[in-house]
């Protein structure tokens, strides 16, 4: 992916990657074999697809894409191909933030990479625990200061997509009683969160660089924070969303997170960041109370107000949010995709409450395959009546 390779003068480019569960086609079950996934489907995708730290998930990435269509044409179709390409190995993948069912004690590292293998030697358990997917949007900032200060302002934000995101309820067979239980468990490696707010880019190197040095990581790519700076592209990467079910709402959060980099940029100009709730005194327990908010309650609870720091209902602090990002949106010609995007995810729920009402009446089996359908653009078939699993 490079960064606003062919834009427009002035406005960012954005791509994104997105990890999937791989399951049986049959059972629904997690089955460790995406080396034989990622095989079979780079004949498709080349290297737009890759394996992932455990041998249960796969990861798709899309190219550098100016206009929200783009990215709704790439994504459509790198899931379509990835279906296609696992069918024949008698595989799905499922975009889900966790499994409906399947236990973390069954699967495994995949250890033929030397990375894995050396974060499962350093983390041990935590790393086996990662049968967990996220949705990475990667938004082009190529002045490396103006990097740090997006970051910066665009903190207290965050929580709001991930409340819109949401779709990783259960856990090992059981309803975690979270939206999003992928921010627990992701949130176990000692350098993920949220992002401390930095007084300038030299500042952030200094962090790195002692982190390095004392060990506690090898380079900044283990820096698992719900944003940060890409190391391998000009970009800023927003990695706090569960991956979402349908493609579309990837889109709509894509798109939001490219206004907010807008919004966040036009704001830089009248100085460094201010005195807003990501930047008071006591700011990252108030951050991190926010984002344990929206993971607990998703659209069904309260979250706090990026700007005022209040709390109010989900639905109306992120539509007023919308409102807000709107400039943004306008600057891009997004607005009616976005807006329609997230009222329609307002409307009809997130993943997380869309898998609670399938898994209720149809049971964990059923509801594995219909993630598996609308993984991949497919309307799943009806089901009634429970089929256990």
């Amino acid at each position: 992916m490079a960064a606003n390779a062919g834009g427009a003068p002035g406005l960012p480019t954005v791509g994104v990657e997105e990890e999937y569960l791989l399951g049986d086609a049959l059972s629904g079950a997690l089955v460790p074999r995406s080396r034989d996934a990622v095989a079979a489907a780079r004949t498709l995708l080349g290297d737009a697809v890759t394996s992932e730290l455990n041998l249960c998930q796969i990861e798709i990435g899309t190219p550098v894409c100016q206009t929200l269509d783009q990215l709704g044409d790439s994504l459509g179709q790198l899931r379509t191909q990835l279906g296609a390409a696992c069918r024949p190995l008698g595989l799905v993948p499922m975009a889900s933030g966790t499994h409906p069912f399947t236990r973390w004690q069954d699967q495994r590292v995949d250890r033929s990479n030397e990375r894995y293998a050396a974060m499962e030697d350093r983390y041990q358990i935590l790393a086996r625990q990662q049968v967990i997917c996220g949705f990475h949007v990667h938004v082009a900032v190529e002045d490396p200061a103006l990097r740090i200060e997006v970051m910066n302002r665009a903190r207290p934000w965050l929580p709001l997509f991930l409340a819109l995101s949401a779709n990783s309820p259960f856990w090992q067979g059981s309803d975690s009683g979270y939206a999003s239980y992928r921010t627990q468990v992701w949130e176990r490696w000692p350098m993920a969160g949220m992002p401390p707010a930095f007084d300038s880019v030299d500042a952030f190197d200094d962090l790195v660089s002692g982190l390095i040095r004392n060990g506690a990581i090898d380079d900044a790519t283990h820096l698992y924070w719900y944003v940060r700076p890409s190391v391998r592209y000009p970009t800023l990467e927003f990695r706090v969303c569960d991956v979402c079910l349908e493609p579309s709402d990837a889109v709509t959060l894509a798109g939001l997170l490219r206004a907010l980099v807008w919004m966040c940029t036009a704001a830089s100009r009248s100085g460094p960041t201010t005195s807003a709730p990501g930047s008071i005194v006591g700011a990252d327990y108030l951050l991190r109370s926010a984002i344990w908010r929206a993971a607990r309650y998703g659209l069904e609870g309260v979250l706090v107000d990026p700007e005022s720091g209040v709390a109010g209902p989900a639905q109306d602090v992120i539509r007023s949010a919308l409102v807000r990002l709107g400039p943004g949106l306008d600057a891009h010609g997004d607005r009616a995709t976005v807006m329609d995007g997230v009222e329609r995810i307002l409307t009809r729920g997130n993943g997380a409450m869309w898998q609670r009402r399938i898994g209720a009446t149809a049971g964990a089996k059923a509801l594995a395959a219909q993630i598996a359908a609308r993984t991949v653009g497919q309307d799943p078939t009806p089901v009634r009546t429970s089929s256990g699993g």
